[in-house]
């Protein structure tokens, strides 16, 4: 990822709507909990965080292998139903719901995949939770651009803040659409290899330069750079951790909280709706309003509006 990952992960005894909350270090936790080796001796406990960093170090720049990912199974055909038919009216009335903040707007050179579509562009990992909120809502905001295949249902870190929250994986998954493409990195899994989560998918040489040059000042804060999750969109905004709490999802099937989304005043709704609105935006402003269906909704233009105000930002 081009930088040597610190663990600094977000405590839980920290406001979750603040923006520094909604995100989260690209790095396994147990250096943080190192302190409780230093029990042992200063001497012993030194040594084993060099080991730790040496191993972290050694993953993070060491070539990427494909892994098995900690799912429970291929989503359901009724939780892809809920999950890609959202009525446009709940969509409407949600409007950006209680999805907190909006695209940051880079405006760089269009990012284009493959097939020559805007390209949207996800950093995550399958132990984080911020990431595992932030799925919801973007599984839903490009389920009206196009269709996913072999998408499965996952959960975040059991050792981690918001334990077990119920999300899905991009790993293995296909995504098809005639108005983007869109490239999902899932960094690691959620489970733990050595005192370190293990490595799934590494990003390409331009993947990590797009990451390296927009997750970084003046696009997101100094103390957030290099966090997940990560979202370009096309190099004309992107999106810096989760648009809401894990919490929410606390305790939750994917069954419910899928059903929820037809019910525009549920909190799952208002969270995720929102969340998808808000990407959708931000989706459209790069496709140039297309499709129209989708981009022309109520909900979508003052949204859209409201980025396209939005001063790019400049200095550290």
């Amino acid at each position: 990822m081009g930088k040597n990952p610190r663990d600094s992960q977000r405590r839980p005894g920290v406001a979750v709507d603040r923006a520094s909350a909604r995100r989260e270090r690209v790095q396994p936790k147990s250096k943080r909990r190192s302190g409780r080796s230093k029990q042992i001796t200063v001497l012993a406990g030194v040594a084993i965080v060099l080991i730790v960093v040496a191993m972290i170090a050694a993953r993070v720049f060491g070539v990427g292998r494909r892994t098995s990912v900690s799912d429970t199974g291929q989503v359901s055909t009724a939780v892809m139903n809920d999950l890609s038919s959202v009525p446009d009216a709940v969509f409407n009335q949600v409007g950006q719901g209680s999805a907190q903040g909006l695209p940051v707007p880079v405006r760089g050179p269009l990012l284009r995949g493959a097939s020559g579509r805007p390209q949207i562009v996800y950093f995550g990992a399958e132990y984080c939770p911020y990431c595992a909120a932030e799925r919801w809502g973007l599984i839903v905001a490009l389920s009206r651009f196009g269709t996913f295949s072999n998408l499965h249902t996952a959960r975040s870190a059991t050792d981690d803040v918001f334990p077990g929250t119920p999300t899905f994986t991009f790993s293995g998954s296909t995504y098809q659409s005639q108005y983007v493409d869109f490239k999902a990195v899932e960094l690691q899994t959620s489970t733990r290899v050595g005192g370190t989560y293990q490595t799934l998918q590494t990003p390409t040489a331009d993947e990590a330069t797009l990451l390296a040059r927009y997750n970084a000042p003046p696009y997101v804060p100094a103390n957030s750079a290099g966090a997940i999750p990560f979202v370009d969109v096309g190099n004309q905004y992107v999106l810096s951790g989760s648009n809401f709490s894990p919490q929410l999802l606390a305790d939750s099937s994917w069954d419910d909280v899928a059903a929820n989304l037809k019910n525009p005043n549920s909190e799952d709704a208002k969270a995720i709706v929102g969340t998808a609105n808000v990407i959708t935006a931000a989706i459209c402003a790069s496709t140039n309003d297309t499709p129209a269906s989708v981009c022309g909704q109520p909900a979508i233009k003052p949204i859209e509006a409201a980025l396209a105000r939005a001063p790019i930002p400049s200095g550290q």
